[in-house]
């Protein structure tokens, strides 16, 4: 019996989220991000953590951590300087991509530079058809002649993703291993173990991606390893995965493609944990945080996966939970530009210097500083004590947008809010429409530092009826990553026709799929506890472009099934572009199989219930919708299961505060979630 502790690392704050497997009690924490000194904010926590709590450092039996380190290398281009080899009359995979516009109605659009520009990629000879048949070996002549590119370019790293390498890899790893002979200290990247999937693109550019990030992500894996063992902490270190589950750290300095949107899947577990425990069938994920807002949908508890996401300017094709990011968070700051409108973000305060309300330094407005300045933060210390706000700071600095805008400070800050919520709404219109769902039959679950205080906004507008503030919103990423599960995805590209005939092969590809995860889970991972597998197949129409991930049942595979495979894949094709064909024939493109072991969960304990309404703190003045109105302020711990209140409030916690606009009634549920619901 130990500790088990989730950590997730934000822009302005690091969270921590303490499960005691003796006690089942679970303690959270937050201290300062310091971007200057990478790491030094988890060994501060755990310092905090001693003195706080009394959790020693040498009782930690499991400990796992959300990092933004891969997405921001790719955001800030400052990975390693990467090479290409593709196979001879290819080497334009990258320039050519998708030939799409990033934004079709934008007149000056224009495709981002690859990671690895043109003059660094390198063809050799040799070719494997589509078949997967080798037509021609490598020739070793050609490669020592990229190789040769290769160094005078000044080449650190060097991806090999060659044509229809997912049927037959052999070509890259011959590529591989004449690197490694003549060149021992480049790193070399195959496609075909990064994920070998269809299509030379999408293949290309996920390795490249992978191969562009792994040294700094390994370095800052190495790091951590060592700054845990110096700080005693026993336990192997687990990194929460782009998919939602954990690996170990030392298995993602090798897999880093798995990690690269650890962060924002820790908090999409979280809330589905939170949305299964509320009742809430259909919810919108709203984690808000000091650098942007991340939505997600969840349908049936389940968050909702999916391929292709992007990291900053490009795309993965690792499975990934499906997450829409917003460049507004709680430190976005606001300016004016040229002509003089009011923008809002993507640029943030971060921790150092923070908005100007936390008095380290910045000057420049931000969201947090508009909410202090119309009454609804300052009533109390943010982030454990972290932070004490300072008004007169907010003030100031809203000032100098107020001025040029011609309007009066209070006005600009309610400006600010507006902007920032219709940039919000902005992006989750675009995302129900991916999905054809409707916002108003979702419940709106908000957690992050700032997701409580901009809630109700945003739920005005898109005409959300119900809301859910977890217990401890302000740590829900940490806690997503705690529970999550040791998990693993696996691919085998087949192009198979769907009939009878192909049965027992699928049923061999299946299974040779359970062995490596099972090789995965026990050997690398060291799992021991109960394992589940998921399986599915990329499916299609014979004629389609594209596919559809289809779940099937185990028993379909054993028995050969394949009828019911079909009229799985004809549900699905129908739910999703309402019709289905049943009578044509059907291609089985690729076969996934997904490993997951599952953690402990904290059973969360029901609160004290009470039958009288809480009395408020006090009453404070908040300024919305143009006007003064008088809030009521309440202490979130000394709130009961089954109180009731209604806005306008505030309600105050270590980890966030929540702001309760007039409309909306807030109810205490069993388990010490708020239950906000809009009136009439």
């Amino acid at each position: 019996m130990g500790y088990r502790i989730g950590v997730d690392i934000g822009g302005t704050f690091t969270d921590f989220c303490v499960f005691d497997e003796r006690t089942r009690e679970l303690q959270t924490l937050k201290v300062l991000s310091t971007p200057d000194r990478p790491g030094a904010e988890m060994l501060d926590g755990l310092a905090e953590l001693q003195r706080r709590y009394g959790v020693s450092a040498g009782a930690v039996s499991y400990f796992t951590h959300g990092t933004t380190v891969g997405v921001n290398t790719v955001i800030q281009r400052r990975g390693v300087n990467l090479c290409l080899i593709t196979t001879a009359e290819f080497e334009d995979v990258l320039e050519v991509a998708r030939l799409k516009m990033p934004d079709p109605y934008d007149l000056f659009s224009r495709r981002p530079a690859p990671l690895v520009p043109r003059e660094k990629v390198f063809g050799v000879a040799e070719r494997v058809l589509a078949d997967g048949t080798v037509e021609r070996e490598v020739d070793e002549a050609s490669v020592l002649r990229a190789l040769d590119g290769i160094r005078a370019a000044g080449g650190e790293a060097v991806v090999v993703a060659l044509l229809h390498a997912y049927r037959t890899p052999g070509n890259e790893d011959r590529v591989r291993e004449i690197l490694n002979r003549e060149a021992p200290d480049l790193a070399v990247i195959c496609s075909s173990r990064v994920w070998p999937v269809i299509r030379e693109y999408e293949r290309t550019v996920t390795s490249v991606v992978a191969g562009y990030v792994q040294p700094r992500v390994a370095r800052y894996l190495d790091s951590l390893q060592k700054a845990l063992a110096e700080a005693g902490v026993p336990a192997e270190p687990m990194i929460t995965k782009s998919n939602g589950g954990v690996m170990s750290a030392e298995l993602g300095k090798t897999e880093c493609v798995q990690m690269l949107l650890s962060g924002t899947a820790s908090g999409v577990i979280g809330a589905s944990h939170v949305a299964r425990l509320t009742g809430s069938r259909n919810t919108m994920s709203f984690d808000v945080g000091g650098t942007s807002a991340d939505v997600a949908v969840i349908m049936d508890g389940e968050p909702q996966y999916g391929v292709g996401e992007m990291i900053g300017e490009f795309p993965i094709y690792v499975p990934t939970v499906s997450v829409t990011s917003i460049g507004e968070g709680g430190g976005s700051i606001a300016w004016v530009d040229r002509l003089g409108v009011l923008k809002v973000g993507p640029e943030s305060a971060g921790s150092v210097p923070g908005p100007a309300c936390y008095g380290r330094g910045g000057e420049r407005p931000t969201i947090t500083d508009a909410f202090v300045v119309c009454g609804f933060l300052g009533a109390a210390e943010l982030g454990y004590s972290a932070v004490r706000m300072d008004a007169s700071l907010a003030e100031k600095a809203i000032a100098t947008v107020a001025g040029p805008l011609g309007k009066s400070v209070r006005e600009t800050a309610e400006s600010i809010i507006r902007i920032a919520i219709s940039g919000m709404y902005l992006e989750i219109s675009k995302l129900v429409s991916r999905y054809g769902v409707d916002p108003r039959d979702f419940s709106l679950l908000a957690f992050g530092g700032a997701g409580p205080m901009t809630a109700c906004f945003l739920a005005r507008e898109l005409g959300m009826k119900r809301l859910v503030v977890p217990l401890t919103p302000g740590v829900l990423s940490a806690f997503g990553g705690l529970i999550a599960d040791v998990k693993n995805d696996f691919i085998r590209t087949v192009f198979a026709d769907l009939e009878p005939a192909a049965a027992a092969a699928l049923r061999e590809t299946f299974r040779e799929l359970a062995g490596r995860a099972t090789h995965w889970l026990r050997e690398q991972q060291g799992f021991t506890g109960e394992a589940r597998y998921i399986y599915s197949a990329d499916m299609r129409y014979r004629g389609q472009s594209f596919e559809i991930e289809t779940l099937l049942e185990h028993d379909w595979i054993e028995t050969g099934d394949v009828a019911a495979m079909a009229e799985a894949f004809h549900r699905a094709h129908e739910q999703l572009y309402e019709h289905a064909d049943p009578e044509a024939p059907i291609q089985v493109i690729n076969q996934r199989l997904v490993v997951a072991g599952s953690s402990p969960k904290p059973q969360v304990a029901e609160i004290e219930a009470a039958a009288e309404p809480p009395e408020p703190l006090d009453r404070m003045p908040v300024y919305y919708d143009g006007r003064h109105h008088e809030a009521a302020l309440y202490r979130r711990a000394e709130l009961r299961a089954g109180q009731r209140f209604a806005g306008p409030a505030v309600v105050l916690q270590d980890d966030c505060t929540t702001c309760v606009l007039g409309g909306f009634v807030a109810e205490v549920d069993s388990y010490g979630n708020l239950i906000l619901t809009a009136e009439g």
